[in-house]
């Protein structure tokens, strides 16, 4: 063979066949049909999982705040009425400081009721300091289910008292803003 048919002749491929020369789009057309028979490239699976990671972080991350938050508001309760046991405990206390002062204020000893009062006073507000607080309910107010307790009706002495509070039996306190104790009261009927 001489050099000018060695030219002029395809090149030959390393086994032996003659390469046949491919057109770039035809090799453009085959590139797609590779990654479609692939499938999503390496870098899309990793961008995936990645978005899938960082959605279950910040899931996990909005949870563990409404955790911390959760966890603070009943420490704080707890804190609020963590007293409420004892405060409960001492209220039949303040109840018979008042009976003491009803039966004092009978006799002639003026001095015995001013210390008795005075003593009164000072737990009062040392209680008053650790949030408790009385419930206002007098006679002839309004009766509220929600903050009375009823333990009897009676029939209204008067028009006016028909549905509402005739006599307070028993005080009702509240621990920062929770009631204790329901303050008892005679209701009149209607």
């Amino acid at each position: 063979m001489s050099k000018k048919e060695d030219i002029n002749k395809e090149p030959i491929s390393e086994n032996g066949m003659e390469k046949e020369q491919q057109n770039p789009e035809t090799e453009a057309a085959v590139d797609q049909k590779d990654e479609v028979n692939e499938g999503p490239s390496e870098l899309e699976k990793l961008e995936a999982e990645m978005a899938i990671e960082k959605d279950k972080f910040l899931r996990l991350f909005a949870e563990f705040e409404n955790y911390k938050r959760r966890t603070a508001k009943e420490r704080i309760e707890l804190f609020k009425t963590a007293g409420q046991d004892i405060m409960s405990s001492l209220l039949p206390v303040l109840d018979d400081f008042d009976r003491a002062m009803s039966e004092i204020s009978k006799t002639k000893e003026k001095e015995l009721l001013k210390g008795v009062e005075l003593i009164r006073q000072k737990m009062k507000t040392v209680l008053g300091s650790q949030g408790l607080s009385e419930i206002e309910a007098a006679a002839g107010d309004n009766f509220d289910a929600e903050i009375h307790d009823a333990i009897t009706q009676i029939p209204a002495p008067s028009e006016d008292l028909k549905g509402k509070i005739v006599d307070v039996i028993e005080k009702g306190y509240t621990l920062s803003d929770k009631i204790i104790r329901h303050p008892k009261v005679v209701v009149g009927q209607q």
